[in-house]
């Protein structure tokens, strides 16, 4: 009985932690006056081949916006994610 209510506990600490960042982090964005950025990324296209084969076919740079921010906002990505997950894949 004691285990569940510890366990209770530490998942309605990290739900508020969760909660509380992301509103923080809403409310620096917001106050900073909503700071876009670009990012440069690769693109590429999948195409499905016979035999569950994939072939990747690239279509090249491109500036893609960006959320200066820790979670996403504004229907942008963060930039931190884009820089560390420069390539793009779209699929057929």
């Amino acid at each position: 009985m004691k285990w569940q209510r510890w366990l209770l506990h530490g998942i309605l600490v990290l739900l508020a932690s969760f909660v509380f960042t992301w509103l923080g982090d809403a409310a620096i964005f917001l106050l900073r006056g909503s700071p876009l950025s670009k990012v440069t990324v690769n693109q590429f296209q999948s195409v499905p081949l016979k035999g569950t084969k994939i072939e990747y076919d690239y279509l090249g740079t491109s500036d893609v916006p960006c959320a200066q921010a820790l979670f996403p906002h504004a229907g942008q990505s963060p930039c931190w994610y884009l820089r560390r997950n420069p390539n793009q894949n779209t699929s057929l």
